[in-house]
């Protein structure tokens, strides 16, 4: 069978390979403690559960429109007014997709050309890379380890030629938790006005941000970004709904009726169940969504702690998200178990086999040297976890 350039060059998602395997060792009975997936642990609110068991019952089990069911359009746009005071069409300007990563897809989709270039900030998440290539676009990444994670202004203009046409932020971010503060954001807006560009702008963790910070969403900064921003939300991340896969978009209407013809052809309307289990998230789960904050807070802080007395490594404190990054460069080219530690891929296997904890490496998030850990987990999962990568740690050589 001959398959296409396109196929033979994607590359697989990292952290859904790394989030299988640990599944599968699992299930041979294998102790394995996974710090891989991006996904919370806890179990669906109880207003979505309610809502979609009403759904079934009703019989809401056939097509819908395929941008999304009207009465959770209009909760979404309700949602962005009220969060960020900002003012969209639910029948013009929402569309709702089955997750977030198929509207960042079809955003793209719809704004890239063969040869465009556009704007990555590294470390980033698995697949803006892939979907720009399968668009036939150029991801143009920027380095951000050196500046706080952060891109700074001189990085991005000096990164933009004749090709450019825009760039993807991911605010709170994965895989590092940095909150994009308003002066970045700001002088940002300012570069993406003066040379003309568009921003995906992926908010999906807006509801986990800590110690007092606020997220910023980018439009209602600066107003002048509303013509030229796609924003990329969900139900996944805040409300626990990964598997649901309900995402939402919000733009302008011109791009967003590009848009919604792409997903019609492409994945057409989303589950209409879970349609309905958003809605009644949106509508009954805030107290839910605090909770869940609470919790994600306390491990961060204490995962963040158990880190830092581990000698050999460094870590920035996340402030979103529930992810932290941790650099083990000082760990590679030196031995573990006999074997030597290449890079971090290799970091991560000997992790895995050796002492049962699935970790993901940076190279995965276009940042070799580094390893990510997800605190989605339970407090008694992270203290044994962090206890075994202590111990690895402490016996490379």
């Amino acid at each position: 069978m001959k398959f296409s350039t396109r196929a033979k060059n994607m590359e697989p998602s990292a952290t859904l390979a790394i989030s299988g395997k640990a599944k599968a060792m699992k299930r041979e009975g294998k102790p394995v403690i996974s710090f891989g997936a991006g996904e919370p642990d806890f179990t669906s609110p109880k207003a979505a559960l309610d809502a979609a068991k009403e759904a079934i019952d009703k019989g809401e089990t056939h097509y819908t429109p395929a941008t999304g069911i009207p009465e959770l359009k209009e909760e979404v746009a309700k949602y962005y007014e009220r969060r960020f005071g900002l003012k969209y069409n639910p029948s013009k300007e929402v569309i709702i997709g089955s997750g977030a990563k198929p509207l960042i897809f079809e955003s793209l989709g719809c704004f890239v050309d063969p040869g465009d270039e556009v704007l990555i900030f590294a470390p980033a998440w698995v697949s803006y890379v892939e979907q720009i290539k399968l668009c036939g676009g150029k991801p143009v990444i920027i380095d951000t380890t050196q500046s706080n994670f952060l891109p700074s202004p001189s990085s991005i203009e000096a990164s933009l030629t004749p090709n450019t046409r825009g760039m993807i932020i991911n605010t709170p971010s994965n895989p590092v938790g940095v909150v994009y503060p308003e002066e970045t954001l700001q002088a940002i807006a300012d570069l993406v006005v003066k040379h003309d560009l568009w921003i995906i702008y992926d908010e999906i963790y807006e509801r986990l941000v800590y110690d007092g910070l606020e997220h910023i969403n980018i439009v209602s900064l600066d107003s002048r970004l509303r013509d030229r921003t796609i924003l990329i939300n969900g139900a996944s991340k805040a409300y626990a709904m990964t598997g649901w896969r309900i995402g939402y978009a919000l733009g302008p209407q011109e791009a967003m009726s590009k848009i919604g013809d792409f997903q019609g052809h492409l994945t057409s309307n989303p589950c209409s169940i879970a349609q309905w289990a958003a809605l009644g998230a949106l509508r009954g789960a805030e107290e839910d969504v605090k909770k869940m904050h609470k919790a994600f807070d306390e491990r961060r802080k204490k995962m963040v702690s158990l880190l830092r007395e581990i000698p050999n490594i460094t870590l920035v404190e996340p402030k979103g998200a529930f992810y932290v990054f941790v650099d083990i460069r000082n760990c590679l080219g030196k031995t573990y178990e006999g074997k030597t530690i290449d890079d971090d891929v290799k970091f991560c296997e000997m992790a895995l086999e050796s002492k049962y904890i699935a970790i993901v490496p940076g190279s995965a998030f276009l940042v070799p040297g580094f390893v990510r850990f997800s605190y989605a987990n339970s407090m008694e999962e992270i203290e044994e976890g962090i206890r075994r990568f202590k111990e690895m740690v402490a016996t490379i050589r």
